[in-house]
């Protein structure tokens, strides 16, 4: 009888002991703990990366809860996760709340961090809806620095090929021997430039007197140039009214020149009739031919002869008229 209530008490303490040992398992994994009453929180995310159930959540470091489970959406396109949250943290997060799968280290198992923004926005109730960033996908990033490896690689190889191909072509020896001319050639111009200078720098500094003075001549035309400008500014200041009236006397002249000769084509005054009238002017034209030829005449012979030769012209025809007679 003694041995069966122990066996009984033996038993019940093993039960019992195993039942503590599950509720320190569950306080201590990262499941839900019994202790904890939860309400579920439902993210979005295209993919999960590694994040497995009953991962923990964390409110800026602090555990509030744990993953409950992960189901893919009917489209194929997007994951669902499902979030046990604390009850006691039920007033702590926020809409605007930022949802990250991040990963502890390097090599670290990964959870689903919450990051609070302003705490504005709605509280999150049971079964609410947010969006989550995917994880960072450290074996696509892996791919791409695969592939950028490898453009790196091909453009190193077609830069080699150009270098090799440019040395073929410009650095060949032919180039290098008209480089090398050209490096002489220069030299010596430098050479002869550096010696032309020198002659320059002597010539200057033998006829330094003359140079002066041709310098002092040239300052001294500059200051005779200034005075001769400023003494036309003095005449022009100080005869502008006679200037103006001189131009206006010019102005004038020339209109009635110009009127004048306008009358005249019209055939105004004794020009214009002289000019219009073509006896007048074959008149105008003999007397003018016959005081040329009477000047002539005077310069020639001299006065006396031409009145004597006018005389006997005159007096010609009345000798003949008697001997007609």
């Amino acid at each position: 009888m003694e041995n069966k209530r122990l066996e009984t008490k033996v038993g019940l303490f093993v039960f019992m002991g195993l039942i503590l040992v599950a509720a320190l398992l569950i306080q201590f994994s990262k499941g839900a703990s019994i202790f904890h009453g939860t309400y579920t929180v439902l993210l979005h995310s295209a993919n999960v990366g590694g994040l497995k159930p009953r991962a923990a959540v964390l409110l800026a470091g602090v555990q509030v809860g744990t993953v409950n489970d992960i189901q893919l959406e009917p489209d194929g396109k997007s994951v669902t996760i499902y979030l046990s949250i604390y009850k006691q943290y039920r007033d702590k997060i926020y809409s605007d709340a930022q949802f990250d799968i991040e990963q502890s280290g390097f090599l670290g198992d990964e959870y689903v961090a919450i990051v609070p923004t302003f705490n504005k926005g709605d509280i999150l109730t049971n079964n609410a809806v947010v969006e989550c960033q995917a994880p960072f996908n450290l074996q696509e990033v892996a791919r791409s620095a695969a592939g950028f490896v490898e453009r790196i690689d091909d453009t190193a190889r077609k830069l080699d090929e150009s270098v090799s191909q440019l040395q073929k072509v410009v650095l060949n020896e032919q180039t290098l021997t008209n480089f090398t001319i050209a490096v002489n050639n220069l030299r010596d111009f430098s050479e002869n430039a550096v010696g032309t200078m020198y002659d320059i720098d002597t010539l200057v500094a033998t006829n330094r007197e003359q140079v002066t003075g041709a310098m002092s001549n040239m300052l001294f035309f500059s200051k005779q140039l200034t005075q001769l400008a400023d003494s036309a500014d003095i005449l022009l200041d100080t005869n502008g009214v006679q200037i103006t009236s001189a131009m206006k006397n010019i102005e004038s002249a020339t209109e009635t020149l110009t009127n004048l000769m306008n009358g005249m084509q019209a055939g105004q005054g004794l020009a214009g009739t002289i000019l219009q009238n073509p006896d007048l002017s074959s008149n105008v034209q003999a007397i003018a031919s016959n005081l040329a030829v009477t000047s002539s005449n005077l310069n020639r012979f001299g006065l006396w002869h031409v009145l004597w030769h006018h005389e006997a012209e005159t007096n010609a025809p009345s000798h003949e008229s008697e001997r007609r007679k």
